[in-house]
């Protein structure tokens, strides 16, 4: 991974408090299993790891952030596993896992094995920004937003349960 990127993540989630699990997975609870792998991808701090775990689900935590992951590991306190992982360079695993969560990370390159990664009948829960601003929050780079729509088609295979796009 490149030193700069974990350095610059490193920096962001210094001394940062948790905020509060991704909206796309709170307000979607009743579609998780009961049991089952879960991958909490691009973590941060790790409010979607600590929810997928309470609702027993074996997590797994992977962020670029050596900060992150220290203070993710610390909130599941050895209900899952945190990982500093560059999932660009090593993206999850064909079919091993029942559900994946993306909050706020938008990497195109890795769609398709974020897809793969889904077990048959697993659920993806993405959240991010698009193009369309209702705010000066999120990423400044159009590179870093979706397109309207573009979400529908990013991650190949996968059938829509729920989709929203609000800008």
């Amino acid at each position: 991974m490149p030193a700069d990127d974990a350095e610059q993540w490193d920096r962001r989630w210094q001394g940062a408090e948790p905020g509060p699990p991704a909206r796309v997975l709170t307000d979607h609870l009743h579609l998780l299993p009961g049991s089952g792998d879960a991958l909490d991808l691009a973590c941060g701090l790790g409010s979607n790891a600590v929810l997928l775990a309470e609702r027993g689900l074996r997590v797994q935590a992977w962020d670029v952030s050596a900060v992150a992951v220290a203070a993710v590991t610390e909130r599941l306190a050895g209900r899952g596993s945190a990982q500093q992982r560059d999932v660009v360079e090593r993206p999850p695993d064909p079919e091993t896992f029942d559900v994946v969560v993306i909050a706020h990370y938008l990497e195109r390159a890795i769609a398709a094995a974020v897809s793969a990664a889904l077990r048959p009948g697993g659920l993806l829960f993405a959240q991010t920004w698009t193009q369309e601003r209702v705010s000066d929050r999120g990423p400044g780079r159009a590179a870093f937003r979706l397109a309207p729509g573009e979400l529908l088609t990013l991650y190949p295979g996968l059938t829509p349960l729920v989709f929203r796009d609000e800008g």
